[in-house]
């Protein structure tokens, strides 16, 4: 008959606390322990800011390419002519440059494709088509493609 004996836990290997990352960093040479890197990475990572302006500098060379010429003069013209946002006919807000036919679908800073639209109206158009937008939003699209010809046709004159 065979007797089996078991090994005591006292035997057993020693054991290695897994937090100390020793165990990685003996099997891969250089490369620092998971937590060190993980905050490594912390300086590593780039502001907001950053990203901002990086955007910015990116939409500067698209309006450049696009062959914008509005010119000072012209957007104060827009603005006493429509007065208001072109969208919702907000009164008495800051007014931004919006392209009717935005710059990434081919549209350009001209005489005839800006209006003035509030921050609100502004940003959530973003780049989509005016129709569909002023559909979606609820607006009044007849009321503002009649103001939107009628004024481009004054300007243009």
């Amino acid at each position: 008959m065979h007797v089996t004996t078991v090994a005591s836990t006292a035997d057993a290997a020693p054991h290695v606390p897994p937090d100390t990352g020793a165990h990685r960093a003996a099997r891969r040479p250089g490369v620092p322990p998971r937590a060190d890197y993980r905050r490594g990475m912390a300086s590593v990572r780039k502001p907001a800011q950053t990203r901002r302006a990086r955007a910015a500098r990116r939409r500067a060379k698209r309006v450049a390419a696009s062959g914008s010429d509005l010119t000072e003069a012209e957007w104060f013209a827009i603005l006493d002519a429509w007065a208001r946002c072109a969208y919702c006919g907000a009164d008495g807000v800051a007014l931004q440059k919006d392209c009717v036919l935005p710059i990434s679908r081919g549209g350009r800073y001209t005489i005839e494709n800006v209006v003035p639209a509030c921050r609100s109206c502004n940003a959530s158009k973003s780049n989509e088509e005016v129709t569909v937008w002023m559909r979606r939003r609820r607006l009044d699209e007849p009321a503002f493609l009649v103001a939107w010809y009628g004024i481009a046709a004054s300007l243009r004159a």
